[in-house]
């Protein structure tokens, strides 16, 4: 597989990497050596399913007891075609204000396609149900178990100028926004637009808690309401500007045309009183009651990781501040040990947990699947991520006294536990302000670095493990190099880069998003208590945003190129931080900034409780006098985006004026798949090889796509390998 090495240093790229032979898509075939006739079987209907809907194939051996399997689009004409209708569609659904022109080649002309859009329409010919004129391959699933991933080869020129292009600057520009928009697609874009968009507005709160560590200290009320006033900003500006971009990048209202989930189980099917046509329906009040599921979900979440984090708390301050027995410089890694090993458990169980009720929520599309599973995903970050610190703020420093009860009782175990001859002595317990700063210091530096080696440096570990002992084992069985020996020499290099690119891991933009959505929680939350925290995060996010470059280049699979139209949930978890910053900070001011220094069980933290419910009061109301005047105020903005949709709207109205629209349009928009004339057939294949004979056309990629000629010479080509694997399967067993 590439690296760093080969992609950033050298001036020349590796044999290859230089070119992907035109294959649009690359489909993991899995093996069972006892099982061969079915494997035959379920691959004959694989092809059969992909050239009737207009696809070249070609199959390769892929690693040990699989194939690989080639596609590409195997006309311009087809594509065009899925182009056209897709934008149509866009049309018909709003995401358009413009519907494409009814000459097809002057409209890709005026709006070529990217090739992020191609491998989108690709990709939903591939997996899209039959009935919708797809060829209805779902990994893993239904009649396809042997499918293991589909997936898109890597841009390895582009992999390499795009890193060596984000270590070279400072900031992410609109042009390297759109190139990766065109690659990867909207989705990813968005991503790495909000956090250039967050790296730059962290400057501001970098230099306020610099200033204010300096001169003002911990629970400064100052800071806390410049960072307030900074989150309101940052997250109006972001709603405007997603919707900006999303026009700029022509998705605004895609979220609209949703694609459907092929899980989903209806109960009947009904009429779509808008659009006439004929949808599935599962009743909403089913899916509502269990929705409310998710109460007493988020109940025992907080319950189960609440207790255990309070409790592992509650332990490591008796540890440090109380105990004085034979090994407490041992015993305080205790907690932090139980923390390590329960955590991760419970959040299992409780993530699993999560994924069975939203399956039970039985969702129609992909999207509000996704969403609904993210809300729940998120209620546990939130408490796994922010309870130690609501813990240490709101009880341990204004009201130590209340933890007397839990100390006896960690006193008690441990005067148990302490052998007869060794007598220990009880330290007075004595409220530390600067733990709370301690623990921020943790999830804001020491917390981001091991993230970053998990992220980058980890699985670049694994792999080079993996591949070691793939070398061990191939040399034991001799059946991956067998296959490898198989290996036409022109293709060799490229095959051995596509079974790489198979073992690595598939990227999900969710889990950026989550973890930015989370260090931003942490900010407006928390960082009144350590006003460095935003200084670290702004060195955090200039490395993260390059080293999140490099996971997707050279650590993950090429990601399906999705279009989103924002950055989707996280949007509404951005707002509810910010909403809720504001009254913690308020909480964390009016009870810590009486207690900022060290005293017996609490006594300088005692504070009426009308100041606290006071400041809470004011807080959220100067958060939503902010609020109104920035949103007043953006509104008065224009922008790019907003410019060009307002054009766009107006002339529509003017062509409107001039000409009726066709019935023919709407038509040819309504109908699925393809027409028969568009299916490959050998005599078109030999006809095309003729005419790029005549045309000089006989390179490598020309070459690679002429070996078998047709649907009949991939099955053949495909059944021998299934044999052969089978034999080999069972000499290996024999011996």
């Amino acid at each position: 597989m590439a690296s760093i090495k080969n992609l950033y240093s050298s001036k020349v790229i590796q044999p290859g990497f230089e070119t992907n032979y035109g294959v649009d898509f690359v489909i993991h075939f899995k093996l069972s050596a006892d099982k061969k006739d079915e494997d035959e079987a379920q691959f004959i209907r694989l092809i059969e399913a992909l050239v009737n809907v207009g696809f070249a194939t070609e199959v390769r051996n892929g690693t040990a007891d699989s194939l690989l399997i080639f596609l590409k689009i195997a006309s311009q004409k087809i594509l065009n075609d899925q182009v056209y209708r897709s934008r149509l569609g866009d049309w018909l659904h709003g995401a358009r204000t413009i519907g494409p022109d009814k000459d097809v080649s002057q409209s890709l002309q005026d709006d070529p396609v990217t090739e992020a859009e191609r491998l989108r329409l690709v990709f939903l010919l591939i997996t899209r149900p039959k009935g919708e004129g797809g060829a209805g391959i779902t990994p893993g699933s239904g009649p396809w178990t042997s499918v293991e991933s589909i997936f898109p080869l890597h841009d390895h020129a582009f992999n390499r100028t795009w890193i060596q292009k984000m270590s070279s600057k400072y900031t992410v520009d609109d042009k390297d926004l759109n190139d990766i928009r065109d690659k990867f697609g909207e989705h990813v874009a968005f991503y790495f637009a909000f956090m250039q968009a967050y790296f730059r507005f962290l400057v501001f709160p970098a230099a306020a808690g610099f200033s204010a560590w300096m001169f003002l200290g911990q629970f400064s009320s100052l800071y806390a309401l410049a960072v307030c006033f900074w989150s309101v900003i940052f997250f109006e500006f972001w709603k405007k500007k997603e919707v900006d971009l999303a026009v700029q990048w022509g998705t605004r209202g895609s979220s609209k045309i949703q694609h459907p989930r092929p899980q989903f189980q209806h109960e009947h099917e009904a009429r779509d009183p808008v659009t006439g046509e004929i949808i599935r329906v599962y009743s909403p009040y089913k899916r509502l009651q269990t929705q409310l599921l998710q109460i007493p979900f988020a109940i025992a979440c907080i319950l189960v990781l609440g207790t255990l984090i309070s409790t592992c708390n509650s332990l490591e301050i008796f540890i440090n501040q109380v105990y004085d027995g034979p090994f407490k410089r041992y015993l305080a890694f205790i907690p932090t040990a139980i923390l390590v090993v329960m955590t991760p458990t419970f959040s299992t169980i409780l993530t699993n947990f999560a994924e069975r009720l939203t399956e039970m929520e039985n969702y129609e599309t992909m999207d509000a699947h996704h969403a609904a599973l993210v809300q729940k995903q998120f209620v546990l970050n939130f408490i796994t991520s922010y309870m130690a610190l609501f813990f240490t703020a709101f009880v341990y420093i204004p009201f130590g006294h209340v933890l007397t009860p839990y100390l006896d009782f960690w006193r008690t175990i441990a005067t148990k536990l302490t052998p007869k001859d060794h007598v220990w002595a009880a330290q007075e317990f004595v409220v530390d302000p600067t733990r709370i700063s301690q623990q921020m210091f943790y999830f804001t530096v020491t917390a981001q670095v091991v993230n970053f080696l998990t992220e980058t440096v980890l699985p670049y570990v694994k792999r080079k493990v993996k591949d070691e002992a793939k070398g061990v084992q191939a040399k034991i069985s001799r059946s991956a190099a067998a296959s490898q020996n198989r290996d036409v020499k022109e293709e060799k290099d490229f095959l051995d880069r596509v079974r790489s690119e198979i073992e690595l891991e598939v990227y999900d933009v969710t889990g950026d998003f989550r973890e930015m959505i989370i260090q931003f929680g942490y900010l407006s939350l928390f960082s009144v208590a350590w006003p460095l925290t935003p200084c670290f995060f702004l060195i955090n996010n200039w490395v993260e945003l390059r080293s999140d470059a490099v996971k997707i280049a050279i650590s993950s699979r090429r990601p399906i190129p999705w279009r989103a139209d924002s950055i989707g949930p996280w949007i509404d978890a951005l707002g509810f931080l910010s909403w809720l910053g504001t009254l913690t900070s308020a909480g964390i001011v009016s009870l810590c900034s009486h207690s900022n220094s060290s005293g017996p069980a609490g006594s300088k933290g005692q504070v009426e409780a009308w100041v606290v419910l006071l400041s809470v009061f004011l807080a959220e109301h100067f958060y939503l006098a902010t609020q109104m005047v920035v949103r007043y105020l953006m509104s008065k903005v224009d922008s790019p985006g907003l410019q060009r949709e307002r054009k766009e709207k107006y002339l529509i109205k003017k062509k409107l004026l001039e000409e009726n629209l066709q019935q023919e349009v709407h038509e040819k928009a309504a109908t699925p798949g393809i027409e028969k004339s568009d299916q490959i057939t050998r005599a078109a294949l030999e006809d095309e090889a003729r005419r790029a004979s005549k045309r000089g056309l006989n390179g490598p990629e020309d070459m690679f796509w002429q070996r078998q000629r047709g649907m009949g010479d991939t099955i053949e080509v495909g059944r021998s390998y299934i044999s052969q694997n089978a034999t080999q399967s069972a000499g290996s067993k024999s011996l």
